[in-house]
């Protein structure tokens, strides 16, 4: 689910004004539109204005409404899954292609916010996969030894330096990726519109798409404001897809689980206390069968995350978990109040892998990051865009059918449910 309306969201309150982007109240013509204003839709849009395409984003909400204002702010390289099985499932040449557009994905965003002087609190200092117990320390050790083999710049820590970077003991170890960092989502997603509009893009807001036919080899979209006629078209709405209810293009999201993800932020720090908390300022995740993460803002505060949707059943069981897990892991902090707290979707495939679906005549839409959406959305941008420019084999996976999956609802329920029956005894005795 969605975060509710009222829940206060930190990176709305801590991102750089968004541009203006009107909602759409005229017809119009261009060469691609964007449907959805996230990362991916974002990054496609800035690659294409800026070899001069027309190029039109329509959002239904505003800049970053889903995921991508969401999202914990890892800049990862790579999927979840490790990259030998990847590999398996892919196959040799199309899994190592995959790998190496990904791989390199953190280095694109970055380029990016250093090439447009994006405000996004970036910091590149890597991330830590902390290790929980032996079969953490086993987990990190493979997708250690299978980047290092592609010539990846990551490292296994020990406990006590496991320790030294968090400031938390009790991990077994630590995978250190130095490709990576993190951001602040939605200051990035908004950057990527202020960067496509100054290149030439139109970006429309409050706009949702409410329907869609092909005619005289345009496509013709439809808002509540006017039409969008098109030759391309880029369907970019990830796990939240079914914002696109009554139109044609709502298949993609019946393939993908959705696992709802929270997050709770502290008050900032005082100077003394940051300093013993996250030193080199990484991003962590944990090993943790129910994973959680944490890491720290610009303002020194601390924002912590696991898996759980904070609806009025399950918020104040989460909420409790995050105090209890905070006040385990940094007991220096004591019960320091949380002052922002919101939840989101993460679109999950079967395989952990993303799909490419031509969803009809020059309708491409790309889905199903799980979990992985800054980089990996950043990079599927830019391929789109190459792609529509024409350029051979710009796209890092092949396209494929959409495979609904009948489990999903149930999964998705699953997990909520399951979360929620965690966190009510986790970190508890």
């Amino acid at each position: 689910m969605a975060a509710e309306p009222h829940l206060p969201n930190l990176w709305h309150a801590t991102a750089p004004e968004a541009p203006v982007t009107p909602a759409l109240d005229h017809d119009v013509s261009v060469d691609v539109a964007v449907i959805g204003g996230g990362f991916t839709g974002l990054s496609a849009a800035l690659h294409l204005a800026e070899q001069g395409v027309r190029v039109l984003v329509a959002e239904a909400v505003m800049i970053g409404h889903g995921g991508s204002g969401r999202n914990v702010g890892l800049v990862n390289a790579g999927m979840w899954t490790h990259p030998d099985d990847l590999v398996a499932t892919l196959g040799a040449v199309a899994g190592e292609t995959l790998l190496k557009a990904l791989g390199d994905g953190p280095s694109l965003v970055f380029d990016l916010i250093e090439r447009h002087g994006i405000d996004c609190e970036a910091v590149r200092n890597g991330t830590l996969h902390l290790a929980v117990g032996a079969a953490g320390v086993n987990d990190i050790t493979a997708r250690a030894a299978q980047w290092t083999a592609r010539g990846a710049p990551v490292a296994v820590l020990s406990a006590a330096d496991a320790e030294r970077l968090t400031g938390a003991p009790g991990f077994a170890g630590a995978l250190l990726d130095r490709r990576a960092g993190t951001i602040q989502p939605l200051a990035y997603a908004r950057g990527l519109a202020r960067a496509a509009l100054a290149a030439g893009a139109a970006i429309h807001t409050q706009t949702p798409l409410t329907g869609a036919r092909r005619d005289g080899g345009l496509w013709h979209l439809t808002f509540p404001g006017g039409t969008v006629s098109a030759t391309h078209v880029i369907v970019a709405t990830n796990a939240y897809g079914a914002m696109l209810a009554g139109t044609p293009w709502t298949a993609p999201v019946s393939e993908l689980t959705i696992l709802p993800y929270f997050q709770f932020a502290t008050r900032p720090l005082s100077d003394n206390l940051a300093r013993s908390i996250l030193p080199e300022r990484q991003g962590c995740w944990d090993t943790g069968t129910v994973m959680t993460s944490f890491r720290m803002d610009r303002q020194n505060r601390l924002v912590f995350g696991s898996i759980g949707r904070l609806d009025r059943l399950a918020a104040s069981t989460h909420r409790a978990f995050a105090r209890r897990s905070l006040r385990a892991l940094f007991p220096q902090i004591a019960d320091l109040p949380f002052e922002y707290w919101w939840d989101g979707r993460i679109g999950m495939t079967t395989d952990a892998l993303p799909r490419l679906h031509r969803l009809d005549e020059n309708v491409l839409s790309v889905s199903g990051y799980n979990g992985r959406g800054i980089a990996p959305g950043t990079v599927f941008g830019r391929a789109l865009a190459r792609h529509v420019l024409g350029e051979e084999n710009a796209l890092p996976i092949a396209e494929s059918p959409i495979v609904p999956d009948r489990m999903r609802s149930l999964k998705s329920a699953f997990y909520h449910a399951g979360a929620h029956a965690a966190h009510l005894v986790d970190r508890r005795f």
